[in-house]
């Protein structure tokens, strides 16, 4: 056993290093592309909602944020499967023709990570600093003005939260694999890749592609870890007063 072990990683090292199969390129490309573009729509909707819901109050808030925390949970297989049923040529929006494909795959996911994004930064939103909201109050600040300054002083969230969002998308199945079909050279992604590779006993394929998928969370982390590391050494957040200020001494 350790044998084949020692011989997977090799051929995995191999596989990724020395390009012997471009395919290996193609199906990271395709994965970060799809993950990407799924983040970003997910952004595109998710975070006015969450200034929405971090920022104002109306009736029934808490129910909607509820509802959206729970679903963070929610299994990629569940949802691909309603999705599928939902994106089928009998289903309402069958005239899309999503069904195994790149597009269906990032509505998916844009699905998927939308709870995540919306959870995140509205409880940062939420709870951003009192004496922020009391200074810009006193300043003369209107109420979009001084939202607007809590939006930019919980932004370091929010990229942790689109962060989150990403590695969810690049580690989920269920979707890929449902709605996507799992069609090689065309809607295949690393996560599919490793499911196939390791049901054919490639593990040495199974394993560059896991290695790979690994590598780039990590990186991802590393990156913003070192970014929040390299801010906090810069100091706090300045505020600027004077934009904040309407009017002073009447």
């Amino acid at each position: 056993m350790a044998d084949v072990i020692i011989d997977a990683f090799g051929k995995a090292f191999e596989l990724i290093f020395l390009g012997t199969d471009p395919e290996v390129y193609n199906t990271v490309g395709r994965t970060l592309y799809i993950t990407g573009v799924g983040t970003l729509l997910a952004c595109l909707w998710g975070i006015p909602i969450a200034v929405l819901l971090g920022l104002y109050s109306f009736r029934g808030k808490w129910i909607i944020k509820s509802f959206s925390t729970a679903l963070i949970g929610v299994p990629t297989v569940a949802l691909g499967t309603l999705l599928y049923l939902i994106l089928s040529k009998q289903g309402p929006l069958g005239f899309l023709g999503f069904v195994y494909t790149n597009n269906g795959i990032i509505l998916g996911q844009a699905i998927l990570l939308t709870p995540i994004i919306v959870t995140f930064t509205s409880n940062a939103l939420s709870t951003a600093d009192t004496q922020l909201r009391d200074l810009s109050r006193t300043l003369g600040a209107s109420g979009f003005r001084t939202n607007l300054a809590i939006v930019k002083e919980t932004m370091w969230s929010m990229v942790l939260a689109v962060s989150a969002a990403f590695n969810r998308g690049a580690g989920e199945l269920g979707i890929a694999l449902i709605v996507g079909g799992n069609i090689y050279q065309e809607t295949r992604v690393l996560t599919t890749s490793i499911a196939v590779e390791n049901t054919l006993g490639v593990f040495q394929y199974a394993l560059a592609y896991a290695l790979i998928l690994m590598a780039i969370i990590i990186v991802i982390t590393l990156l913003i870890t070192l970014i929040e590391r390299w801010k906090q050494r810069e100091g706090p957040l300045k505020i600027n007063y004077k934009w904040l200020t309407l009017k002073w001494g009447g």
